[in-house]
């Protein structure tokens, strides 16, 4: 059986001789080896592959050899579970769905939990559970609460925001640390509000992009996962900018979360890491 090992701390002599020689220790073998080193901030990671039975006796022996507050897990062929949420536009949530249905990559979709019904047939199409939890008549807080409580229900490995058009509340963003996945247009924090295809396009932009990144409490602004961009030019209107950007995003979206579920994303400060 495929199993994934990965290691994060302090940075010290010998990190990959240590790993690697429990790894033989254990009969266990290594098909693929990813590390890097933060110089900087004197940080090492390192994402194993492993085939093999392993042993309870590891990974505490493991953390007995790396410096002190190592982080480490194993990971098994096991599906990464996920909860979506959206409001309206149905392009990252639609690639999502297709992905799974395609099996294009190790993730289960639980549910889609969204403030608007408009989606409810989209979801229900692929055979996903599908939850309105409406925001009117509710406080950020209150609405924000109504939505965890149907999260926690799933446990999910991660949260996706697929174009959900709602600003987190500090409190669910604590209550699910490292766990919420955001996408956006590029154009932050140049075109802020609504149409910034428009704003872009009366500015003669010539590339158009999409970001991934982990939500932190600064809106928009949490860790990197990957960006993309492609060129545009004067012939281009706003709506064909507003298209191509849509694309962008599906796609940024659905590898973040795949990078996500293959256990290759490590949060490094304001930064990650990112095996691809």
């Amino acid at each position: 059986m495929s199993i994934v090992l990965t290691t994060q701390c302090r940075d010290d002599v010998g990190l990959i001789a240590k790993i690697t020689g429990l790894c033989f220790e254990h009969n266990l073998n290594i098909v693929r080896n990813n590390e890097f080193v933060d110089k900087a901030g004197e940080r090492f990671f390192m994402r194993t592959e492993l085939t093999g039975d392993v042993s309870e006796r590891f990974l505490p022996q493991l953390r007995s050899v790396l410096p002190d507050g190592a982080q480490v897990h194993l990971h098994g062929s096991e599906k990464t579970k996920v909860v979506l949420l959206a409001t309206k536009e149905a392009h990252c949530l639609g690639g999502m769905l297709l992905k799974q249905y395609e099996n294009a990559f190790n993730v289960e979709i639980q549910a889609v939990i969204a403030n608007y019904d408009t989606l409810k047939p989209l979801v229900e199409g692929f055979g996903v559970p599908f939850h309105l939890v409406s925001h009117q008549g509710l406080t950020r807080e209150q609405h924000d609460d109504a939505m965890a409580k149907v999260i926690e229900h799933y446990q999910p490995d991660f949260i996706g925001l697929a174009k959900y058009m709602r600003v987190l509340s500090p409190e669910f963003v604590a209550r699910f640390s490292n766990q919420i996945i955001n996408i956006h247009h590029s154009f932050l924090p140049a075109f802020i509000g609504a149409k910034p295809y428009h704003q872009a396009f009366e500015r003669g932009v010539k590339i158009i992009g999409a970001t991934a990144h982990f939500v932190n409490d600064e809106l928009d602004e949490g860790p990197i996962i990957m960006q993309d961009i492609t060129q545009v030019s004067h012939a281009d209107s706003a709506e064909a900018m507003a298209k191509m950007g849509r694309d962008i995003e599906k796609v940024v979206f659905c590898k973040a979360i795949g990078l996500a579920a293959e256990h290759k994303l490590f949060i490094n400060g304001n930064k990650t890491v990112v095996f691809a």
